[in-house]
């Protein structure tokens, strides 16, 4: 019997994406609605994909993807990819992410962030690495660092209120 996939929170099926996962719209005016369309898929343990559909408004003046619309992908891919490589329930934020641009990314072709959860401490440290690739292609390399932190009502900050 296999084990049912680990997934962020809200997520569900992905009616246009058979055996991917998504949260579907998100608010228009959130921040992580300007990424689009995201979607993700447990691989093997400790691995997962994250994919987003790059468009014109995604796009510099140079022709690629723009830099600020890649990291902000692979800062969302750091958790619904970690969550999905089985990183434990909890809040998070960024610490770090490190990005190296290899190659171009295109409007119009699916970049799809390869997730690999190195390890998580006690502590609540979540050390991810892993590259964008389009076509099979990869054109990115990240590594970066989550914090579980506690949310008030862990730290009874609510009940000081």
């Amino acid at each position: 019997m296999s084990e049912a996939p680990t997934l962020p929170t809200g997520a569900r099926d992905d009616p246009e994406h058979p055996g991917w996962y998504g949260w579907g719209a998100l608010p228009a005016e959130s921040f992580a609605a300007q990424t689009g369309k995201i979607i993700f898929q447990p691989r093997a343990p400790g691995n997962a994909v994250v994919r987003m559909f790059p468009e014109e408004r995604h796009m510099n003046f140079g022709g690629s993807i723009h830099g600020g619309a890649v990291m902000s992908f692979i800062d969302m891919a750091l958790f619904s990819g970690g969550f999905c490589s089985g990183m434990g329930r909890g809040h998070y934020v960024t610490l770090d992410l490190h990005t190296r641009f290899i190659a171009r990314g295109q409007s119009g072709i699916p970049l799809d962030a390869h997730v690999r959860l190195l390890k998580q401490t006690p502590g609540g440290l979540v050390f991810l690495t892993g590259h964008c690739e389009q076509d099979g292609a990869i054109c990115y390399s990240f590594t970066g660092t989550l914090k579980r932190i506690k949310t008030r009502s862990e730290t009874g900050d609510e009940a000081r209120r």
